[in-house]
């Protein structure tokens, strides 16, 4: 099976300018092609995901990946998807974010000489002069057509900004320099992008007379058509220090039975054979399933040996209660704990519970238990007293949330 034909069959074409045209790059490794991420945060996180799979994909079939970070489009905001515009960021912020996303991208793709590009757009937009763009691309745009732009529609009733409304020419800039640069040939982006990057295509006809190819990539979606990379605690993110391997594997051992294998397609490179084998799974093999995509996409993430430990350590809450040191943990000072800390508090600080109002309600819809012992009460204390045989305080939140509470280490 060819590389354009295995993307289809796992899901993850959208949209395509002009398939054929597409298909030949794609399958004889001639496709020099981008993806933008704009540097909101100080890391990547599951919403970047399947782009990044994507690279890697391609580059692994001889196309050659340019990773365009934001340092320029950063500094207005992409309205794509936001109902409010997003707030606006510091230089010194942008800077450091990009840094942040330059570590995490070295994972998935190969950058050494020739292989692939990494390029910062804030090397010609910051010092675009405002007037020369304006001759340069705006007679280019209508205004009346960029309003019809999916982009800008669900902003219109809120207010949409005019530095906002420059997005999408700052876009289609960046791909008329790619192309121009680096000989960029085509362009891929989330399916909510497909406006913006339509109008690059056109500038690039208009301006050079020359094709250029738009391919949307699949929206990561739940059976219930929610985008996925959220939970009661925020972003899944690929930084350890903000999402843990641990609590990176259990969002995907957790996914619903409806979505494990759309999800095996879409993210892992499994081969299509043996994903479709397990398509006839039921039960506890499709918790299996589930198991083998944990695995895979902490192992894509964060290396073979942290994806062993998370596997291993929800195996053993899950099968045996046991206790891991792999799983989020909160550690407080001895004379602290001594003091005692009511169950609200330790839902707080664990992140179990956005506020003490939430916890309040996880435990009188009796969702909270400590060392295997259901809390009914909202003014129970602990204290080092109440830790067990392994030192540890174990929460469970619900059937798939823990966390352990244990003593600093002097």
């Amino acid at each position: 099976m060819n590389t354009y034909e295995e993307l289809q069959a796992r899901g993850l074409i959208a949209q395509v300018t002009d398939e054929e045209l597409i298909k030949n790059l794609i399958n004889k490794g001639e496709a020099v092609f981008y993806i933008g991420f704009d540097p909101t945060a100080d890391s990547l996180h599951v919403g970047h995901f399947m782009a990044l799979c994507l690279m890697k994909r391609l580059q692994m079939a001889g196309n050659k990946p340019i990773a365009l970070l934001g340092g320029g489009t950063g500094m207005i905001g992409d309205p794509s998807g936001k109902t409010d515009m997003r707030q606006m960021m510091s230089k010194e912020t942008i800077a450091h974010n990009i840094e942040c996303f330059k570590k995490q991208m070295s994972k998935f793709i190969d950058f050494s000489e020739g292989k692939a590009l990494m390029v910062n757009n804030a090397d010609w937009l910051m010092d675009l002069n405002y007037i020369e763009l304006l001759r340069e691309v705006g007679p280019h745009f209508s205004v009346n057509r960029m309003l019809t732009a999916e982009c800008y529609k669900q902003r219109m009733e809120r207010g949409l900004s005019f530095l906002e409304f420059n997005y999408m020419i700052m876009q289609c800039y960046d791909f008329l320099r790619l192309y121009e640069d680096y000989g960029c040939n085509l362009q891929f982006g989330g399916d909510d992008q497909w406006s913006n990057m339509l109008a690059g295509t056109e500038l690039i006809r208009r301006k050079l007379g020359k094709d250029a190819s738009a391919m949307t990539i699949t929206l990561l979606l739940n059976s219930e058509g929610k985008k996925m990379g959220k939970t009661v605690k925020g972003a899944v993110w690929l930084d350890p220090e903000k999402t843990s391997p641990y609590e990176f594997y259990q969002y995907w051992r957790n996914v619903d039975d409806a979505d494990v294998i759309k999800f095996l397609k879409m993210l892992t490179f499994l081969p299509l054979e043996e994903i479709e084998a397990m398509e006839a799974w039921e039960g506890s093999e499709l918790n299996r399933a589930k198991e083998i995509l944990g695995y895979e996409l902490t192992k894509l993430v964060h290396g073979e040996e942290e994806a062993g430990k998370a596997q291993e350590a929800s195996r053993q809450i899950f099968a045996n209660g046991g206790i891991s040191g792999d799983i989020p943990t909160t550690a407080y000072p001895k004379s602290e704990l001594e003091q005692g800390k009511d169950i609200l508090t330790l839902l707080v600080d664990t992140k179990l519970a956005q506020s003490r109002g939430e916890a309040r309600r996880l435990i009188q819809q009796g969702g909270v238990s400590v060392n295997g012992k259901k809390i009914t009460e909202i003014d129970t204390d602990f204290t080092t007293a109440d830790l067990n045989e392994d030192g540890v305080l174990l929460i469970k939140k619900g059937k798939k949330a823990f966390h352990q509470i244990k003593i600093e280490e002097a």
